[in-house]
């Protein structure tokens, strides 16, 4: 089993880039906590419709400058909102920038029946296509991310869905980052069993399903002949300001199932010195 590590997870909706700052500076110095994750969506999903939100990487980049230690990443870039290309070429940048400390998140994007999702699509001019066909881009983009990422000369790429000619990554990022890829549908774990470095799944009152989930993706690992044990089962879990054993208990459950990746989500307002208490929370389950 991998080793146990937590991160935090901040939607950066109905906040000023002020609190989002002050929370990651904090994390940054509280070694209990090993990475720190935006989120992909350009208008709020909580909260008001209206409200503000800021786009996921250009935020991560600027919070990619001012931290030096955790981890940092996107869970998880909607694949449908920029092309694979576009989006290893600011993957490689904020890695860069972080000096490569990057976990790369990726999926699907969200389904057409999740409407406040949905609706930042047609509020932006992006086009929607079924899921099935998200999911088969997915794979596509997956491959010539990490192609751009590893390759020293161009190459072409003719796929259904991704159509590159004399594609070269350059600059390459300080590591390959490792990739995470974000979902719970059969089509997404076949994608994370070729693909993925780390599976994300969320688990909120769910935990029956991720383990569920979970143990599909070892077949579908060993159907390609790859040990299950390369890829890192992590979990998002939100976290209850009022009630700290939940959150405690919570994590140890999904623990015990094999999650070794607990991010923890934190709903905004965010309280004074939150990483702090979260810590204390968090540390009997790091001994």
């Amino acid at each position: 089993m991998n080793p146990v590590s937590f991160g935090i997870m901040t939607p950066p909706m109905q906040v000023e880039y002020a609190d989002v700052l002050r929370l990651w500076q904090e994390a940054d110095d509280v070694p209990e906590i090993e990475h720190a994750w935006v989120f992909d969506h350009l208008m709020p999903i909580g909260g008001d419709p209206h409200g503000p939100v800021f786009e996921g990487w250009t935020l991560l980049a600027a919070l990619a400058a001012v931290t030096q230690r955790l981890r940092v990443g996107v869970m998880v870039s909607s694949n449908r909102f920029r092309p694979p290309a576009v989006l290893a070429k600011i993957a490689t940048t904020v890695d860069i920038v972080s000096g490569g400390r990057l976990d790369f998140g990726i999926g699907a994007g969200s389904r057409p029946s999740h409407p406040p999702a949905r609706r930042e699509y047609d509020a932006h001019g992006l086009p929607y296509d079924d899921f099935s066909d998200s999911v088969d881009a997915l794979a596509e983009a997956c491959t010539v991310i990490r192609r751009l990422w590893t390759e020293t000369e161009p190459f072409d790429f003719h796929g259904k869905h991704v159509q590159l000619t004399g594609a070269i990554g350059n600059p390459r990022p300080a590591q390959p980052p490792p990739i995470l890829i974000g979902g719970r549908s059969t089509r997404t774990l076949r994608v994370a069993a070729e693909h993925a470095d780390l599976w994300n799944i969320p688990g909120d009152n769910a935990l029956p399903d991720a383990i569920s989930r979970s143990a599909l993706l070892d077949r579908y690992c060993t159907e390609l002949s790859r040990d299950p044990s390369t890829i890192t089962r992590s979990i998002a879990l939100s976290v209850s300001y009022d009630d700290p054993d939940l959150t405690r208990t919570t994590a140890e459950a999904a623990i015990q199932a094999g999650f070794t990746h607990i991010v923890l989500i934190l709903p905004t307002p965010w309280p004074p010195h939150l990483v702090h208490h979260l810590a204390n929370t968090i540390r009997p389950l790091l001994s």
